[in-house]
């Protein structure tokens, strides 16, 4: 074990000795750090302690138990009224003061499971505190994997609700990535989305689709946070810049995106979502997973480089 900012933390290495991953497990498993051939390709913003005391995000983030935005301090979903505290300090808020990304990050204390390989490992996060059923109060446990290979990282979440009741599942991944080559106005941009959900003036989705171009793009000054549909099977997201291209790769459970990318920061964020913002209260597209059921779900963060 080593430490991020006073945390302890774990560092996976690929065979090759080429590629790393730290992961912070009492910083609700933050991913701090992700090296390729010396270059770090995640953006650390305001650092692990600011994420873990204030939900001020980094690295790559597990957004849980909501991705992104709530329309109100509440929700209804698996039958079941929440109402939440608008005085609540562990509910991080966005620049409009509505709840955003789920519950404070230093509430979420992970587990490491025994007999992890060096470039591998094995989590869980049992949800069944009174502090936190009184936020999200579906009884369950989460179960992340991490495998570092050579220039790739795969992480695959797993959610099994508990034998008393169903659970909404509405999470997902914020990965701050920075390509190796070239300024940010000149990464060359492709989303594997199949349409654009409208937002309302709050970043809330109308419930409305429009179609997307899908020819490559430069960022060249242009400020993103468009939320997508993705295709059902393998959707890509890629940032290209001289010879390096980063690729996140949607391997199973993740219907929807969010690509951030504001103008004027050296990061773009392909954000693997298993709803749409505000699923729980709208229900578009939220999964619920049955009295002992399980859903899984996986990406793949991977550097490539051009002949």
């Amino acid at each position: 074990m080593g430490t991020a900012e006073g945390f302890e933390s774990i560092t996976l290495t690929s065979a090759d000795g080429t590629t790393t991953a730290e992961f912070v497990p009492g910083a609700n498993l933050l991913c701090c750090s992700f090296i390729v051939d010396g270059h770090e390709l995640l953006d650390r913003r305001r650092g692990v302690r600011a994420y873990a005391e204030q939900g001020k995000t980094m690295g790559i983030p597990l957004l849980y138990p909501w991705a992104n935005r709530l329309a109100r301090f509440g929700y209804r979903a698996a039958g079941t009224d929440v109402t939440l505290s608008e005085d609540d300090s562990r509910i991080p808020r966005d620049g409009n003061g509505l709840p955003i990304h789920g519950v404070l990050p230093g509430l979420l204390r992970w587990e490491l499971e025994d007999g992890g390989a060096p470039d591998s490992l094995a989590a869980v996060l049992p949800w069944r505190s009174d502090e936190l059923l009184e936020l999200f109060p579906f009884a369950h446990e989460v179960r992340v994997g991490a495998t570092v290979g050579p220039a790739d990282l795969r992480v695959t979440t797993t959610v099994t609700a508990a034998a008393g009741g169903a659970v909404p599942v509405s999470f997902g991944y914020h990965p701050y990535m920075r390509v190796p080559a070239g300024s940010r106005d000149d990464w060359l941009v492709a989303l594997g989305a199949a349409d654009r959900l409208l937002l309302d003036d709050h970043s809330i989705p109308t419930g409305e689709r429009a179609a997307i171009d899908r020819e490559p793009f430069r960022l060249d000054g242009t400020s993103l946070d468009d939320a997508f549909d993705a295709p059902s099977e393998s959707a890509s997201f890629e940032a290209t810049a001289g010879d390096a291209t980063l690729t996140v790769t949607f391997l199973a459970g993740y219907s929807y995106a969010q690509v951030f990318a504001p103008a004027g920061h050296e990061f773009i964020c392909f954000e693997p979502m298993t709803a749409p913002t505000n699923a729980l209260n709208s229900g578009d597209g939220l999964t619920v997973v049955e009295p002992g059921g399980s859903y899984r779900a996986a990406f793949r963060i991977a550097l490539s480089r051009g002949a």
